[in-house]
């Protein structure tokens, strides 16, 4: 069977883009629904696609949902690199680290939610991902501060950490209420917060 074949006859998608539309439309019911109370069925009427198709793809609901967190995981973290090696001044870094953050939620504030807000944190396959996304993040940041400071690996780390978790909250605090302070503002205060705090911490000698 050709791959522009469907199963029943009719043509379809090449394989990476159903791939992609199939992820598309389950980020759309594990958000609303949650992994527990979302189903295949549910994904599969999304697509608008049958059940073999989707289990083509993907054998099980949990394979499904790591590939939805691992395509966004590697769109957040792409994104604050890029942020961070944007510019070598690093009040700016600090903004386009924040602002990285911000545009990810606004462009995909169901991805910020599945990450951050997920049902399955408990799940050992979802907190390793999890945990990698918040390593990979910090060791970006966690790099400048080591290479502008002079601090040991752990206390870059641990100030890289500190960074993060602020721009994620604030972050998911803006996301909660509907973006009610302007995304810019909303930005712009954070990265005051940050910057005042971080840039603290003065070249060791």
């Amino acid at each position: 069977m050709s791959t522009t074949e469907r199963l029943d006859g009719r043509s379809r998608l090449p394989r990476d883009e159903r791939r992609a539309l199939l992820l598309s439309a389950a980020l759309e019911v594990f958000t609303v629904s949650g992994f527990h109370a979302a189903s295949m069925d549910d994904i599969a009427d999304r697509a608008e696609v049958s059940k073999p198709v989707l289990y083509q793809h993907f054998p099980s609901k949990l394979d499904l949902y790591l590939a939805v967190l691992d395509l966004h995981i590697d769109s957040l973290v792409f994104a604050l690199q890029k942020a961070i090696a944007s510019t070598k001044d690093n009040k700016n870094r600090v903004k386009a680290t924040v602002d990285a953050y911000f545009g990810f939620i606004d462009s995909e504030g169901g991805a910020f939610r599945l990450l951050f807000e997920s049902d399955m944190n408990v799940e050992p396959q979802v907190r390793q991902r999890l945990n990698r996304m918040t390593y990979d993040c910090a060791a970006a940041v966690s790099a400048v501060i080591s290479l502008d400071t002079g601090l040991p690996k752990e206390e870059s780390m641990m100030l890289a950490i500190g960074l993060i978790g602020c721009a994620q909250i604030t972050a998911r605090h803006w996301l909660e209420k509907d973006g009610k302070i302007d995304r810019d503002k909303a930005s712009a205060m954070v990265t005051n917060l940050m910057w005042r705090g971080i840039s603290g911490f003065p070249k060791q000698s």
